[in-house]
């Protein structure tokens, strides 16, 4: 169960998300071209406050470094912590690239004509207030940020102890940044200290969604301790099957960019099966190219033998997000093989295949349940960015609402407007029936 939640505190932050969802009404209304001038005006105020917000970083990274020294905070974490002057300008330019994207809500999805002069819209429109609860990351703030305001959607965002500094620097400069703009500065919000979560999380009433960023232990938190719909994965358990068709330079590329490129996050690679026709050839090159990266692996007997230097694993460690520099090797006899580990042991986060193959290749695509399923790429491209959606606030692992790298198009919903001319359902109803025309 959650923490308890002083009276105070709780009151505190019930304030704040009633501004909020104030704010999400008027915010709903405002046009194209002034959400896009407020993402402006918030983009130029991070350029003009580069040094305070810097300063404040570099903060919470001494901070950080004395808790990583104690045990208390890993070296995962710490990575995704470190901004700098390179860091802080790709987050000026993620805000303008989200203004440049179309708008998502507003947008007539159907229309349907149910009879002359009743005429129905599905229309898309913003979720209202989101909350979302993250770790160590300052690039969160200001993706989330952006995409909340494009969408028309208030945001709160609940930061980690250690990028507490940051974020206070990062949505004071941007609530100061919107307040001549038109979009009520409470468009954008944070809470501070451990209680705040408890008490957001107990706030259906106020709050449309919650995001978790983090680790799987964060994420499984607020899947427990809330009615509020959550939007976010657990893990990021990802794979690479290597098939017996493979260009193995290809293979031996993808595999290490997908573990090496940037290991702390939730689409690097966890876990490389290969297919036991050319693991004699492969397994020893790829084992090279990982010394060369201090990576460490462990695996399958069958991998052991082949490469003694690889350490051991049990059953329940095929499940593993390393986050580091670790990874799992696996032999497998076959594409079915390999299709089925994934499927039990994996995330449903992202997936890949590198063949030359291409019914295999979409055997593996078709058959792998998860929300990213690659061809001869590498895992990291899984992405909002990446994918051109400007930013992303997560990667959904859902089913339900939004799926994958969650851009603009999963902060809006829709609603049914029925313009009519005075008609009654008893007209529709009995022997003398109108009938409807549903014409699209």
């Amino acid at each position: 169960m959650s923490a308890p939640v002083t009276t105070e505190r709780k009151a505190n932050v019930e304030e704040l998300a009633k501004a909020a969802k104030a704010a999400s009404r008027k915010l709903a209304t405002l046009s194209y071209e002034k959400k896009n001038a407020a993402l402006e005006a918030v983009a130029k105020a991070l350029e003009q406050h580069a040094p305070e917000i810097l300063a404040a970083s570099a903060e919470d990274v001494r901070e950080a470094e004395a808790l990583v020294k104690s045990g208390e905070l890993s070296q995962a974490l710490l990575k995704r912590l470190l901004l700098d002057a390179a860091k802080l300008a790709e987050m000026v330019r993620g805000v303008r690239a989200v203004s440049e994207l179309p708008d998502p809500s507003g947008q007539i999805l159907e229309r349907r004509l149910l009879d002359t002069g009743l005429e129905l819209h599905k229309v898309s429109c913003p979720l209202g207030v989101l909350a979302v609860i993250f770790e160590a990351r300052p690039d969160a703030v200001t993706q989330i940020s952006a995409l909340s305001v494009k969408s028309g959607n208030a945001v709160i965002l609940k930061g980690g102890r250690e990028v507490e500094r940051t974020t206070q620097v990062l949505v004071s400069t941007m609530r100061a940044a919107l307040a001549n703009t038109g979009v009520p500065a409470d468009a954008i919000c944070a809470v501070y200290g451990r209680e705040a979560v408890a008490a957001l999380l107990s706030m259906d009433d106020r709050i449309d969604l919650v995001i978790p960023r983090g680790s799987n232990a964060l994420v499984q938190h607020i899947q427990r301790n809330t009615r509020i719909p959550v939007l976010g994965h657990a893990d990021g358990v990802c794979h690479a099957y290597v098939d017996s068709a493979a260009d193995q330079a290809m293979a031996l590329s993808i595999v290490v960019d997908s573990k090496v490129q940037y290991p702390a996050v939730c689409n690097a690679l966890e876990t490389v099966l290969i297919h036991q026709k050319i693991a004699a050839t492969l397994l020893p090159l790829l084992m090279k190219r990982f010394a060369e990266k201090s990576v460490r692996v462990r695996g399958c007997a069958h991998s052991r033998a082949i490469a003694p230097e690889i350490e051991a694993i049990s059953d329940d460690e095929w499940r593993m997000e390393y986050s580091d520099l670790v990874a799992a090797v696996r032999i497998v006899d076959s594409i079915d093989a390999a299709i089925d580990h994934i499927n039990r042991y994996g995330s449903h986060h992202t997936d890949a295949i590198i063949t030359t193959d291409a019914t295999a290749a979409q055997k593996f695509l078709d058959e792998v349940d998860s929300a990213n399923v690659f061809h001869n790429a590498s895992t990291r491209f899984s992405d909002g960015y990446r994918y051109g959606f400007g930013s992303e606030v997560g990667i959904s692992t859902s089913k339900l609402h939004a799926r994958g790298p969650v851009g603009l198009e999963g902060l809006v919903t829709y609603k049914y407007k029925l313009y009519g001319s005075g008609q009654t359902v008893a007209e529709y109803a009995g022997p003398k029936r109108k009938k409807f025309l549903h014409e699209k």
